[in-house]
């Protein structure tokens, strides 16, 4: 049975996607009351485009909370619809809408967010995937009080997570969902109990914007070195995943090493320069990739040497477009 806490009981969530949902499931789990969700419309998915609920919607509708789906927060009745449910604190994580003052001043509390990374750095959408793009080797998460800025507001509790050699931007994305429910329930009780630090964060972030991914991030410019496109294809995995073309055909890399060695001299980026056995190696601007899981357009993901079997592409073959 959940407690009573004495100031900080009612929380409206808005959030929408896996990170969120997890991070919503926790507080249902906690002492805090979830009054409502405020979360991303449906959207079509897939070829069929039928329409599909937001994870943090799902979570909604099973544990049975009112859940509000405005196309643009700052319109219509939603300043009201929150004025009645006066909730105590706002907790937002990955919203994907900008939350005008107008609402960020309304609890006693304000506007909490989740960020996944360890701010100032990595402020904006995708933080997860561009630490591992980056090659960082520490991330975290971060709770702050919202600002009208994008992911500027006051810093309240941050948390570390150590990126692996191997990790991959679902793996890392596992990590710090945990991490962020478990720091978002110390924030809110240091909120409640006042011992809560704001510290106001520089105007420069250290690191270029997280932006938004889509499908033409994950191409692979065969001309960067090899240690970064191996970075983007554990990055991207699972989504939007790296991919390069093969006789005109989509070609996803889902796993990849970076073999020793420099460059082979006069032989283009992106040429394949070995596949036989076990292994297909692509020449790329610094050094060689050699690939080891992969899916070709209409096909099963599979090991290279599966593929090699099935499929019999050249030395001396030119991948990309």
């Amino acid at each position: 049975m959940k407690q009573e806490n004495d100031n900080l009981k009612k929380i409206v969530f808005m959030g929408t996607p896996d990170f969120a949902s997890y991070i919503l499931e926790r507080l249902l789990d906690s002492e805090y009351t979830v009054q409502a969700v405020f979360t991303q419309p449906d959207r079509p998915k897939g070829r069929s485009g039928k329409l599909q609920m937001s994870p943090v919607k799902e979570a909604a509708v099973k544990a049975g909370i009112p859940v509000y789906q405005p196309l643009k927060i700052r319109e219509g009745d939603n300043f009201r619809i929150l004025s009645e449910l006066a909730p105590d604190v706002i907790v937002v994580a990955a919203f994907g809408q900008i939350i005008p003052k107008q609402i960020l001043d309304l609890p006693k509390y304000g506007c909490i967010n989740v960020h996944a990374s360890l701010l100032p750095a990595y402020r904006g959408a995708a933080p997860i995937q561009w630490a591992i793009l980056n090659g960082e080797s520490v991330t975290g998460v971060t709770t702050m009080q919202m600002g009208t800025g994008l992911d500027t507001g006051d810093m309240i509790e941050k948390t570390e997570v150590a990126i692996a050699a191997d990790e991959t931007g679902g793996s890392l994305f596992d990590k710090l969902k945990e991490a962020g429910a478990d720091l978002l329930l110390s924030t809110l009780s240091a909120l409640n109990n006042g011992t809560a630090v704001r510290t106001p964060q520089p105007e420069e972030s250290p690191t270029a914007y997280a932006s938004m991914l889509t499908h033409k991030t994950g191409e692979i410019d065969w001309t960067l070195p090899a240690v970064v496109t191996e970075r983007k294809v554990r990055g991207l995995n699972p989504w939007p995943s790296a991919y390069t073309y093969l006789n005109g055909r989509q070609l996803k890399i889902w796993k990849a090493a970076v073999c020793g060695g420099e460059a082979l001299r006069g032989v283009p980026a992106g040429t394949i320069v070995r596949a036989s056995g076990t292994d297909l190696w692509i020449q790329t601007g610094d050094g060689i990739l050699k690939v080891l899981e992969l899916q070709l357009e209409g096909k099963k993901r599979m090991e290279t040497a599966a593929f090699l079997r099935g499929c019999h592409p050249e030395e001396g073959m030119l991948l990309g477009q």
